[in-house]
């Protein structure tokens, strides 16, 4: 793993947490798109080096819209950049790590994403995040 990604934080409204966010940091948002097979909304802002996402559900059935309802706002997940994101899921199998998909899939902000089960990482849940790169 390369360095961390950003920091993901589940929202209720976007519309109300990226003000907020952006005063905090003190930056604006620079990016904001939907996640259709996630059924989520994203919003990006950059401060450095570092990235925040801000999740908010567009639907019931979200992961997002489950973890709001037994956790509420906060920290979802810390992702890691990769440079081989299926050599590394391959490492972490191997290592006995549980992984949430079997095969990489279309994230946000142009990246290949795949999750490693909390039960196994101390309740964080971890995000591999490898950039799509075009030929």
């Amino acid at each position: 793993m390369n360095k961390i990604d950003h920091i993901g934080i589940a929202v209720n409204s976007l519309s109300k947490s990226v003000p907020l966010y952006e005063l905090l940091l003190n930056t604006s948002c620079y990016k904001t798109e939907i996640v259709a097979t996630e059924h989520a909304n994203t919003a990006f802002l950059k401060t450095g080096e570092n990235k925040i996402e801000l999740l908010e559900a567009t639907s019931d059935e979200s992961i997002i819209a489950n973890f709001l309802h037994k956790k509420g706002e906060g920290v979802h997940h810390i992702a890691f950049a990769v440079d081989d994101i299926l050599a590394e899921m391959e490492r972490l199998k191997a290592n006995g790590f549980t992984l949430l998909n079997e095969i990489p899939k279309k994230g946000a902000d142009n990246k290949m994403v795949c999750f490693v089960h909390p039960k196994n990482t101390n309740g964080v849940l971890i995000e591999l995040c490898q950039e799509i790169k075009w030929i």
